[in-house]
């Protein structure tokens, strides 16, 4: 590689703008982060059509927040296990429905364990046909799904380039019970070894997450690495935000909900705090969307008790990126409400500590943001998921949030201004430049 030559990454992201997916930010922020700092970056992601008619998932304003200068093409799929409709059924499916069911079962036990397979061996055949074209120095896939995976090992393997996998999910950790994903003889077990054996280095959100694997797969505990997740600044200006004392409090929970998070604690310690007149008028708002699948919302809003009026509770729905920050200036304390306990962070922590505002926890304890969450002045914890404990603390919370002292919210800023994704992200670009300057 001659010293005039950018050097070159491919970046295999199947969530990635316009998906609105949980995980995109950090996806976005990879690909522009790398570009800044004088790479070339071509990302291969997920196929328009699963983002809008299979996951309803699509934000076509996050499309127009990643840096010209990457490119970006999206690699087709088959539907097998999401598609319903008959008329889109291939001849194999539509005449013979039992044994395209074996084939693609038989697939994913010899081929390759995820149900996103095809997407993966798209993104390989992709990748190839880009390397032979103008080649890559490095390659990175984030996961889930974890075929991206599968997909850089066989591309590290072909092009006898370095790959770096970033476990934005866990693959066979179950984080939110804490236990093994899959049984035993599950083949995606055999399929992470082989990976991470291969790997010039595994990414990890956390240090709780980045021990597991360790204790897992010790062979490749050495190349293991901690990447934060973080806050966007154009998504949060992190400027001072003063509270309207002339409308009643907001408790805001901003972020995607689902059957995990411990809402039940927190709606009945809600309903504690308006019973009690704690503050009064007071409202619970809900901004972001019910689940990942468009499909699943009704269900899941008879599931998590938001499909019948609850007093103060106001559903408000998803919030377009160049509106987060409106959300977040309506509101004065922020709940943070996740499952799972010690390999659990969320990028949605960050974010609320960028506001400087009080953030009430929901969840239970030993809980990964915790680490972040116990030096900033304004953190509320609960003893327990108890709602009286849970009302407690929104209380407190509360009165924190109409005193609004200036020094203290600009210490919780001042706190957060390191934890800005491109502030993680450093660390490990210039490892990977270190990586691909060692093959000169």
């Amino acid at each position: 590689m001659n010293a005039e030559r950018r050097p070159r990454v491919l970046y295999l992201a199947f969530f990635f703008p316009p998906s609105r997916a949980s995980g995109v930010f950090r996806a976005r922020a990879t690909a522009n982060f790398f570009v800044e700092q004088g790479w070339d970056v071509t990302v291969l992601r997920g196929p328009d059509r699963f983002f809008t008619h299979v996951a309803g998932a699509s934000d076509d304003s996050l499309t127009e927040t990643v840096d010209p200068r990457v490119e970006v093409e999206a690699v087709e799929m088959d539907y097998f296990k999401w598609e319903t409709d008959v008329r889109r059924y291939g001849r194999l499916r539509g005449n013979f429905p039992a044994v395209a069911r074996h084939w693609f079962s038989w697939k994913q036990r010899h081929v390759f364990p995820d149900k996103y397979q095809a997407w993966g061996i798209g993104a390989l055949r992709a990748g190839l046909r880009l390397h032979r074209r103008n080649p890559f120095d490095l390659i990175v896939a984030t996961g889930n799904p974890f075929a991206s995976f599968g997909a850089a090992w066989a591309l590290g393997k072909l092009t006898r380039r370095p790959f770096v996998v970033d476990y934005r999910d866990s693959w066979t950790l179950d984080q939110f019970a804490n236990a093994d994903m899959f049984p035993p003889e599950h083949p995606s077990w055999k399929w992470e070894r082989r990976i991470l054996r291969s790997a010039a280095a595994s990414v990890h959100v956390n240090d709780g997450m980045r021990t597991w694997h360790a204790g897992k797969y010790p062979e490749a505990a050495d190349w293991m690495q901690v990447v934060l997740n973080g806050w966007d600044p154009d998504v949060v200006d992190g400027e001072p935000l003063s509270p309207d004392e002339d409308r009643p409090l907001s408790f805001a929970f901003v972020g995607t909900l689902t059957h995990v998070q411990p809402i039940s604690s927190l709606l009945e310690g809600f309903a504690i705090v308006t019973e009690r007149g704690l503050h009064p008028g007071a409202g619970l708002d809900f901004y972001g969307h019910i689940g990942f699948f468009s499909s699943t919302e009704a269900q899941l809003r008879a599931q998590l008790g938001l499909d019948k009026e609850i007093e103060g509770v106001r559903i408000r729905g998803p919030v377009p990126k160049s509106q987060i920050a409106t959300a977040y200036a309506d509101s004065d304390v922020l709940v943070f409400m996740t499952g799972g306990s010690q390999y659990v962070t969320t990028g949605k922590v960050f974010e609320y500590m960028a506001t400087g505002k009080p953030i009430v926890s929901v969840h239970e304890k030993g809980c990964a943001a915790e680490e972040l969450l116990r030096d900033y002045p304004l953190w509320f914890e609960p003893e327990s998921l108890d709602p009286e404990h849970v009302a407690a603390a929104m209380g407190d919370a509360g009165q924190a949030a109409r005193k609004a002292d200036p020094e203290t919210a600009a210490r919780a800023q001042d706190y957060a201004r390191s934890f800005t994704r491109y502030a993680a992200l450093e660390p490990f670009e210039r490892w990977a430049r270190d990586q691909i300057g060692k093959r000169k």
